[in-house]
């Protein structure tokens, strides 16, 4: 049976304040999907609202537009499939080996409160499938809660983009809320690279995180060698 991963993307398309534009982080989907596709993995994108995936700006210039990003941008059917994705009520869960939250900070602002994303994750997550995130993608992992009503997070090992990561960006003062300090308030066991924006991964059970925009190969290796 191939596996399937469904990817998730963000709607939006800037912060809070409209002159600042945000949405996916490109690369972290990009690196994602080649490697699952070298797996030979079958691959859905689903978005918090479906529809239209906007591109972080800061994304598609040096040093992180690399060649799959270039690659992605270049070919029409790739980017078709930004202009076209699944909404959460789309989805049938049972569909899917693994679902892997992409990042950009747009993702704050849509990932958590979807109710549909929530769905889909707890059940992947409750029947032993794997859950992912690289980046803000974790932002979809923080409120979402198992059947018994705990946080899936709770005591867990996890990484995601670091507050101090954020400063060093200087969007520390631009995004809605600390990401990081909400993971350990819901009683992540959170962890980072001793060394910012260089790729840093988590594996705790079948829960994969990835800190940073360098982490995505790297997580969906991890995410790779789990569904083997």
């Amino acid at each position: 049976m191939t596996k399937r991963i469904l990817n998730v993307v963000t709607n939006v398309a800037h912060y809070d304040d409209p002159n600042h534009p945000t949405g996916l982080w490109l690369s972290e989907l990009t690196h994602a999907w080649h490697v699952f596709d070298e797996h030979g993995f079958e691959q859905t994108l689903v978005s918090p609202a479906g529809g239209k995936v906007p591109l972080e700006p800061r994304s598609l210039k040096f040093p992180n537009y690399d060649k799959t990003a270039k690659a992605w941008r270049a070919d029409p059917a790739k980017m078709a499939l930004l202009q076209n994705t699944k909404s959460p009520d789309d989805v049938d869960s049972a569909d899917y080996d693994a679902v892997f939250f992409t990042g950009g900070h747009a993702v704050m602002y849509d990932f958590p409160n979807s109710h549909g994303l929530q769905r889909i994750t707890r059940a992947i997550y409750e029947r032993g499938d794997v859950v992912a995130s690289v980046c803000h993608g974790y932002c979809g992992l923080l409120d979402t809660t198992l059947s018994d009503g705990s946080y899936l997070i709770a005591g867990k090992k996890m990484t995601g983009f670091a507050w101090q990561e954020e400063v060093l960006a200087r969007v520390d003062k631009l995004v809605p809320y600390n990401a990081e300090e909400r993971a350990k308030e819901r009683g992540a066991r959170y962890e980072k690279g001793k060394i910012p924006f260089l790729s840093y991964t988590v594996v705790d059970g079948n829960l994969v995180t990835g800190q940073n925009p360098g982490s995505a190969k790297e997580t969906a290796k991890k995410v790779a060698a789990l569904l083997h």
